[in-house]
């Protein structure tokens, strides 16, 4: 019995994240590129005031491209299909990925339960954490790969490496430690994991005590049930990025191709002193868009199937 229902776990939890990747992926790739610091600033000019004869000083300085600017550049140069770049490597690993993290996730609440006040926070947080550590530790290779494609700037018609070439260049160019760049960054991620999981789990029990409060409560979930679930996902995704994001630029710069940075700090720092503290913040606007409605959908089909099969079984 144990058995099937990991196996339940595993299937809803790939379905969930297949679903949600093929959804938001141009979002994602412009995100990326965001986060990279091979980006073009546009050159603009600042008027400085409070010189000493009270004229204004003209001196150059440089804006961000947002987000639209970003697509459009995309699409202009680059066409529409590489707004799908890495989307290859996304679908084979998020399958697994989301599998082992469910099953990984239900498994550890399973043992904190027993350790900890059963279904309290701690307990949400600390099996979100283990099955964040487990799921980052197995998939980096492939979001590696991922974020490589992503990164790589292509004009029309010209010839772009697909993921197995993208794997063969980077093993060739930095051995097999180089699809482990940015894991230390997945690791302090594993923060924005536990902080979702923890609202998350508290807003879902919230919804369940509201229903069974009413008359008829216990009967079947419906469809309002699980749209209360999106919208609770999609809460608690928001919050966490909003509070763990600079973790995603750290990793995206550590995966960069012949880059500066070396290791979690010393990236940390030198965008902190090169950029200024908002560069930790570039791709945020389009990382919520993609992410609020992924993390909905992944959860929400992942709680249909579970449902639904998990009855299937009784």
């Amino acid at each position: 019995m144990a058995q099937k229902e990991t196996l339940l776990h595993l299937f809803a939890g790939g379905c969930g994240g297949t679903v949600g990747a093929i959804v938001t992926c141009p979002l994602e790739v412009v995100k990326t590129r965001l986060q990279s610091s091979g980006i073009s600033l546009r050159s603009v000019f600042q008027v400085q005031l409070g010189t000493f004869s009270g004229t204004g000083v003209i001196r150059p300085g440089s804006v961000t491209p947002g987000l639209l600017q970003v697509l459009r550049s995309i699409l202009e140069k680059e066409g529409p299909k590489s707004l799908f770049r890495g989307l290859g490597p996304n679908l084979v690993g998020v399958a697994p990925s989301r599998a082992i993290y469910f099953a990984a996730y239900s498994k550890a609440k399973e043992t904190f339960n027993g350790v900890f006040v059963p279904n309290s926070g701690l307990v949400h947080m600390s099996s979100a954490g283990f099955a964040a550590f487990v799921t980052n530790s197995l998939m980096n290779p492939i979001w590696m790969v991922k974020t490589r494609m992503q990164l790589e700037r292509k004009a029309r018609g010209e010839k772009r490496m697909n993921a197995l070439q993208c794997a063969r260049y980077v093993y060739r160019t930095e051995g097999a430690r180089g699809f482990y760049r940015g894991l230390t960054a997945s690791y302090a991620g594993i923060s924005e994991t536990m902080i979702c999981f923890l609202i998350y789990e508290s807003l879902k029990k919230r919804l369940a005590e509201s229903r069974y409060a009413k008359p008829g409560g216990e009967a079947d979930r419906g469809a309002s049930d699980f749209l209360w679930l999106m919208m609770a996902a999609a809460f608690a995704k928001g919050c966490a990025s909003c509070i763990a994001y600079p973790h995603e630029v750290i990793r995206t710069r550590l995966r960069e191709e012949g880059s500066k940075y070396r290791y979690f700090f010393q990236t940390a720092r030198l965008v902190a002193v090169e950029e200024g503290y908002a560069a930790f913040y570039r791709g945020l606007i389009p990382q919520l868009i993609r992410q609020i409605p992924n993390t909905a959908i992944v959860l929400s089909t992942y709680e249909l199937i579970v449902y639904l099969l998990g009855e299937r079984a009784q």
